[in-house]
């Protein structure tokens, strides 16, 4: 049952870690002006920080004190989910002419949503 609700906190966390990177990402090419790839990345980091902190204190409970190494690895685990999220969408909407993006796009999510977690769990706060 723990093994559920680490699931559980660790989807609630990424949506809003999803409503961060959005919102701050809108709020910088919009409203601010910044270049649109450097709004991008600007919320991509400011949710990933978010992410960090709370999978560190609610999801997985960590007590690690190293906690830049711990950032670290979350954040190499974030980037390789980034690829594999990218990857998986080119494959299904560019290869397999006729998926739609979208479609393409649920299912980059739903399998980056799972490697994401275990990497987390048994490499990030082991």
């Amino acid at each position: 049952m723990d093994l559920f609700f680490r699931i559980i906190k660790f989807g609630l966390t990424g949506l809003l870690g999803m409503a961060i990177d959005f919102g701050a990402t809108w709020l910088f090419k919009e409203k601010i002006k910044v270049n649109k790839y450097v709004a991008n990345a600007i919320g991509f980091t400011l949710a990933v920080t978010n992410n960090y902190l709370i999978n560190r204190i609610w999801t997985f409970e960590s007590t690690n004190s190293h906690w830049g190494t711990e950032f670290s690895k979350f954040l190499v685990v974030s980037l390789i989910g980034l690829g594999l999220n990218t990857i998986i969408i080119y494959l299904f909407h560019q290869r397999k002419n006729g998926t739609n993006f979208y479609v393409a796009k649920f299912f980059a999510i739903v399998i980056v949503f799972v490697w994401n977690f275990l990497a987390n769990m048994l490499f990030t706060f082991r």
